[in-house]
């Protein structure tokens, strides 16, 4: 599970990036920017959801 989460990470950091690399270049004359933003989001949105879902069902436990 530590994988994935890392995985998600760096994928959500990479969509960031790319999306600060269209902003820069294109200077908001492109849709690319958006669409970057749009996977982050959706990137985001996922991994918490995997999180809630892994906690749920005990995949996920804490320590106390």
């Amino acid at each position: 599970m530590k994988i994935i989460v890392i995985l998600f990470i760096v994928m959500i950091l990479a969509s960031l990036g790319s999306a600060l690399y269209f902003m820069v270049k294109d200077k908001g004359a492109s849709e690319r920017t958006a669409k970057a933003l749009t996977w982050r989001v959706v990137l985001s949105v996922t991994l918490f959801a995997l999180l809630m879902l892994g906690f749920h069902f005990g995949i996920i436990t804490t320590k106390l």
